[in-house]
């Protein structure tokens, strides 16, 4: 339930939900914790209707730049890795809050899909930054699991706030394009609409196809294409910012929780009980149906999905790879976070 107390911009617990183009204003929900772990997304439809307060953008910053906040971490990540699980595992009451994939950042990337001005696109993405350090109790810090179409904002993010620390996991190319295809059709219209917003975020033309090579396309050359342009924006990140970038291979997280959250924790800041989080029911449960489901469990998973779709996987496997020395993409990243 909504307090009855007004509008507080300096309480997380006020999520600052979409950024409310035509107004230039800051839309904000009550949100508490409770709430926040019946969810698996920040989005409309799980965040739903209720009462909502509107701040100017640039009133909320002007009181924001008084916090001297710490700027969130971020787990980026070019999905079906196991980030919602990470991301459940860091949301601990007294040391840290998290946020999944929270709509405002997706208003942020629309922003620069409509080719909006570079300056609005940074002053939005600013205000972004200051309501998601807002912590959801006192003494917390903030993690956010942003939607991966934000990844090529990266750049913006560290030119904005250069003590950022982030995390870039990925799953391997055989695991992604197996996820699609496991998927159905849902994941293989899912897959397209983002290759669509990679392609008009410029990720894509390092490919060098043409617009009819592009249209011919299967759904899974679409998939191990985006999964490429992703790899190859993460590489660029970690060389570029060797001190803020860690990368991990989920299947490495799900083979050794408790040493990745260890590593992680000294780079986030966070003083984590490493042990204890990774026997937790963040490591041994589905994160977003909460069924009994760990690292074995997954692994299973993905080798049914592999064996139903084996030839096309393998054919596009195959054909991925030569994409990937075409372009001169590493399929091992620098700067991991387990040596």
């Amino acid at each position: 339930m909504a307090p009855t107390a007004p509008l507080d911009p300096a309480d997380g617990r006020w999520l600052a939900h979409r950024y409310v183009e035509d107004r230039d204003r800051l839309r904000f929900r009550w949100f508490p914790r409770e709430q926040h772990r019946k969810i698996t997304f920040l989005s409309d439809e799980e965040v739903g209707a209720g009462p909502s307060h509107d701040m100017a953008r640039a009133e909320f910053v002007a009181l924001a730049a008084n916090s001297a906040r710490p700027a969130p971490a971020m787990i980026l990540h070019s999905a079906f890795c196991c980030s919602t699980l990470l991301l459940r595992s860091l949301d601990l009451p007294g040391l840290s809050s998290g946020y999944s994939e929270p709509a405002i950042l997706n208003d942020v990337a629309g922003l620069t899909l409509r080719r909006a001005d570079g300056r609005q696109v940074a002053a939005t993405m600013d205000a972004a930054l200051h309501a998601l350090a807002r912590p959801l109790a006192p003494g917390e810090r903030t993690v956010v699991k942003p939607s991966n179409v934000v990844n090529a904002l990266a750049p913006l993010m560290l030119a904005l706030r250069p003590e950022m620390r982030l995390l870039l996991l990925h799953a391997r190319l055989p695991a992604f394009v197996g996820s699609i295809a496991r998927k159905e059709i849902e994941g293989r219209l899912w897959v397209r609409e983002l290759f669509w917003k990679l392609t008009r975020l410029g990720l894509v033309a390092r490919f060098g196809l043409s617009e009819e090579e592009l249209f011919r396309l299967t759904d899974l050359q679409v998939a191990a294409l985006s999964w490429l342009a992703q790899h190859a924006l993460f590489a660029d990140l970690a060389e570029k910012f060797p001190d803020n970038v860690r990368t991990l291979e989920s299947s490495r997280l799900m083979d050794r929780p408790a040493a990745a959250l260890g590593a992680l924790g000294m780079h986030f800041g966070l003083d984590l009980d490493a042990e204890a989080i990774a026997r937790g029911p963040a490591f041994t449960s589905h994160s977003k149906d909460g069924r009994a489901f760990d690292a074995a469990a997954r692994a299973a998973e993905e080798d049914r999905g592999a064996a139903l779709h084996a030839r096309e996987l393998e054919i596009v496997l195959r054909w991925a790879e030569r994409m990937a020395d075409h372009a001169g993409i590493r399929l091992t990243l620098p700067q991991p976070l387990l040596p």
